[in-house]
């Protein structure tokens, strides 16, 4: 899933790397690998000060998730080789051939191949002081079994520190005109935005809003069990003007289309340059991600690691990240309504009754997988 794989906009700065005092062969290092923008550079110097000891730090902006995970598989296969040539991937900006990184930015999406491809170790839980702040609903999702799945027995592979969701976006001047403003999927059947619209392509994303229309999950397995699921995907397909995982947001922003469907990450830092676009998390719910801390599988380090991941989750930490990174914390945070631009407000003010609704992308079986991309492909012609 290609999610955020345009540049993201400078929404903060990155402290690339952080030398603090003087090396030596004692002194604690930490090296953390994540997604540019995640992170403010505030929040890595209040960690720095917050140390009881000197530390270096070594904190390296990497633009897409995707690049992380082949660095993943990277140090593993050199581990399993010790060859530094072996796969011949190109590495992201800040990686070393011969360092593995203590930390890396994951995409929820991604824990399941990493988990089964032995890319990253569990987490000890008795290390993480933070532990019990996190939410019910975070820590089943990175509780998995060796095969990557969710699962109450398995093991603590991954720690949680911001999300986001699929949200509606739309020119505000054209639905002043319709004299409407959507607030559900539902809004996207009707018929003055026939080849108005622009949606994620991808299986999972359309033919789940479709599901959660129907009132069933984002999740189902058996799509032949769900009545007219084909006959809404196919009126849906009349609406669409474009599929797109990378420019959906482009026709909306010159008024080609008036209504998109996308991720909040990228809609968030649009919605703040251009003041005539507005979104909206549908009412029955949405499509939620999630990224997270990893601790790769040759990594040794382990002393700084689960301290960073606890401060992450100190609420007023949160509650920074969350200002100052615009995203949404797992940690539970009262951010001020003044604190927020007026634009970005719903979309990072928690509505808990639309949030417990909504659904996380849990990987399925492969075969039922196959099924969602055949009759997407079949539905787009």
């Amino acid at each position: 899933m290609h999610r955020r794989s345009f540049l993201q906009g400078s929404i903060t700065l990155i402290l690339l790397q952080s030398l603090l005092g003087c090396t030596n062969k004692n002194q604690e290092t930490l090296s953390v690998q994540l997604l540019r923008g995640s992170i403010p550079a505030q929040v890595v110097d209040k960690f720095r000060r917050a140390l009881l000891q000197k530390a270096q730090l070594n904190f390296a902006p990497v633009e897409q998730l995707r690049d992380l995970y082949q660095e993943l598989q990277t140090w593993h296969n050199q581990s399993k080789t010790n060859s530094e040539k072996k796969w011949n991937l190109p590495l992201p900006l800040g990686s070393s051939a011969n360092t593995t990184a203590d930390l890396v930015t994951l995409g929820d999406y991604w824990l399941k191949t990493a988990i089964e491809q032995k890319l990253i170790q569990p987490l000890e839980v008795g290390q993480l002081k933070q532990w019990s702040n996190l939410p019910q609903r975070w820590q089943e999702l990175v509780t998995r079994n060796e095969q990557g799945y969710p699962d109450p027995q398995g093991r603590i592979w991954a720690a949680p520190y911001r999300w986001g969701s699929t949200v509606i976006v739309y020119d505000r001047d054209k639905f002043r005109e319709l004299g409407w403003v959507p607030k559900d999927w539902s809004d996207l059947w009707r018929s003055e935005l026939r080849d108005r619209i622009s949606v994620l392509n991808q299986p999972r994303e359309v033919i789940g809003l479709v599901l959660k229309k129907l009132g069933a999950s984002y999740n189902t397995q058996n799509l032949d069990s769900i009545p007219n699921l084909e006959q809404e995907l196919s009126a849906l397909n009349q609406q669409v003007k474009l599929y797109s995982s990378t420019r959906y947001l482009e026709p909306l922003s010159i008024g080609d289309t008036w209504l998109a469907v996308g991720w909040s990450n990228d809609v968030l830092p649009v919605i703040g340059r251009y003041p005539q676009l507005a979104a909206v998390t549908p009412q029955s719910g949405t499509a939620l991600w999630a990224d997270v801390w990893v601790r790769p599988t040759s990594a040794t380090d382990e002393n700084l690691a689960y301290q960073w991941i606890d401060f992450c989750w100190l609420p007023n930490i949160a509650e920074q990240i969350s200002l100052l990174a615009r995203t949404n914390s797992p940690i539970s945070t009262n951010i001020e309504y003044s604190n927020l631009q007026a634009a970005l407000r719903k979309l990072l003010r928690n509505n808990n009754e639309i949030f417990a609704k909504s659904e996380f992308l849990l990987p399925l079986p492969p075969n039922v997988t196959a099924r969602y991309e055949s009759l997407f492909n079949k539905i787009k012609g």
